[in-house]
C-alpha cells in the first residue's frame, strides 16, 4: 500500500485476499476474477496457520481446491509478512470514488439498501456485514428482494424468516460492534400494494419500497401506484424512484413518468425517505428531482444498492450528488445513529 511503512508487517493471507477482491470489485472488474480471490480466502480460512505457511513454503498451495497460481502468490507473500504485489498495485488506485461529498461521506453512519447471495447479490450475508464494518459503518440494512421479483431470486416469507435467523446469528457473533439490520427491498405491485405480508413486514426494521415492473406505465396510474406505496405505514424509503438506467452493461432505460411533486409531497407527509441511489448506472433520482424533493421538505437516504462488498463504497457518488444539491446532512436519515434511525422507521 502506498502509505504503508515498509517495515510494518503486511496483512495476513485471508485479509489480503479479501482486500484484493474488494478493491477489484470497487473498480468493477470481472466477477469471475474477483471470486477467485474470495474463494481462495474461504478455502484457507478454516485451515491452521501452520498448514498454510507450510504449503506456501513447499509450493503446494495449488493442490488445494480453489487456489490457483495468482492467489497462491498472494498467500505466499502474505505468509512471509510482505504486502502482496497485487495488493500494492490495487491500493494505488483506492482513493475516493467521487471528488465531492467527502464531508458528508464522513457523516454517514450506515447504508439502508444492500443485497446478498440470498437474492441477486454475489456474496454471503456475513461478508457484506464485515465489509460494511471495515468501511466504518455502524449499521447496514440487508434488503434482499421480495417474492415477485423471481429474476432476482426474491425471498418468499419462508426464506425471509430463515434469513432473519441468520441476521441474528451474525449480530451475536459481532457482539455489538456493528449492527446488521433486518430489511427488505419490497416490490411495489401494480396497485401500489407491497409484495410481502404485513405479518412479515412487521418483523423487519427498515423497508425500501421500489418499482421494478411496468416501468413505462402511464403517468397517472404510476403516480397513484407510487403514492399508495408511500402511504403504506410499513414503507420507510422510496427506492430508485424513476427506475432509469443511464449507463452500464445493462443498457439504457428512460425514467418512469409520474407526477414527482405529488409523490414527493406524499413522502414528506408520511415521513418516507427519498433514496439517492448511488449506483453510477442509475443516478436516480435525476438532479432536478433531488432538488424538487429537497424544496418540498423530504428526508433522504443515500444508499449503495450494493450487490457485492466492493460496491458498498458507491455511497461516495450519492454523497457527492447530495452535497451538490445543498441537502442538510440532518435530513439524510443514514447520518443518524441507529437508535434514531430505528425510532423513525417504526411508524406503527
Amino acid at each position: 500500500m502506498s502509505s504503508r511503512d515498509p517495515h510494518t508487517p503486511g496483512p495476513g493471507p485471508v485479509a489480503a485476499l479479501r482486500r484484493i477482491a474488494f478493491l477489484m470489485e470497487r473498480r468493477r472488474e470481472e466477477t469471475r476474477r474477483i471470486e477467485a480471490f474470495r474463494n481462495a480466502a474461504r478455502t484457507i480460512l478454516p485451515l491452521p496457520d501452520e498448514e498454510v505457511r507450510a504449503r506456501s513454503e513447499a509450493g503446494t498451495l495449488t493442490e488445494l481446491s480453489g487456489i490457483g497460481p495468482s492467489t497462491a502468490a498472494v498467500i505466499t507473500q502474505a505468509c512471509r509478512g510482505e504486502v502482496p504485489e497485487r495488493l500494492v498495485s490495487l491500493e494505488k488506485t483506492s482513493g475516493p470514488l467521487a471528488e465531492g461529498g467527502r464531508e458528508l461521506r464522513a457523516l454517514l453512519r450506515g447504508d439502508l439498501h444492500s443485497h446478498s447471495d440470498w437474492s441477486d447479490g454475489g456474496s454471503p450475508i456475513e461478508e457484506m456485514a464485515m465489509t460494511a464494518m471495515e468501511l466504518g459503518h455502524d449499521y447496514l440494512v440487508l434488503t434482499d428482494h421480495s417474492p415477485r421479483l423471481r429474476v432476482a431470486n426474491g425471498l418468499s416469507a419462508e426464506r425471509l424468516t430463515r434469513q432473519l435467523g441468520v441476521v441474528e446469528a451474525v449480530n451475536a457473533h459481532l457482539g455489538g460492534e456493528f449492527t446488521l439490520l433486518k430489511g427488505i427491498e419490497v416490490d411495489v405491485l401494480d396497485d401500489g400494494s407491497l409484495d410481502q405480508t404485513d405479518e412479515m413486514l412487521a418483523q423487519l426494521q427498515v423497508r425500501v419500497a421500489s418499482v421494478h415492473s411496468k416501468l413505462r406505465m402511464d403517468a397517472a396510474p404510476m403516480t397513484r401506484r407510487m403514492i399508495e406505496a408511500v402511504r403504506n405505514p410499513f414503507t420507510n424509503v422510496l427506492g430508485h424512484c424513476t427506475g432509469r438506467l443511464v449507463t452500464g452493461n445493462r443498457g439504457l432505460r428512460p425514467q418512469s413518468q409520474f407526477d414527482a411533486r405529488a409523490v414527493f409531497e406524499a413522502c414528506a407527509e408520511h415521513d418516507v425517505a427519498v433514496e439517492i441511489n448511488s449506483r453510477p448506472e442509475r443516478r436516480d433520482p435525476p438532479t432536478g428531482l433531488i432538488e424538487l424533493a429537497r424544496d418540498i421538505g423530504c428526508v433522504f437516504s443515500i444508499d449503495s444498492d450494493s450487490h457485492a462488498p466492493g460496491q458498498l463504497d458507491m455511497v461516495d457518488h450519492g454523497c457527492e450528488r447530495a452535497e451538490a444539491a445543498g441537502i442538510d446532512p440532518d435530513r439524510i436519515v443514514n447520518t443518524w445513529p441507529v437508535e434514531r434511525l430505528l425510532a423513525w422507521a417504526d411508524k406503527r
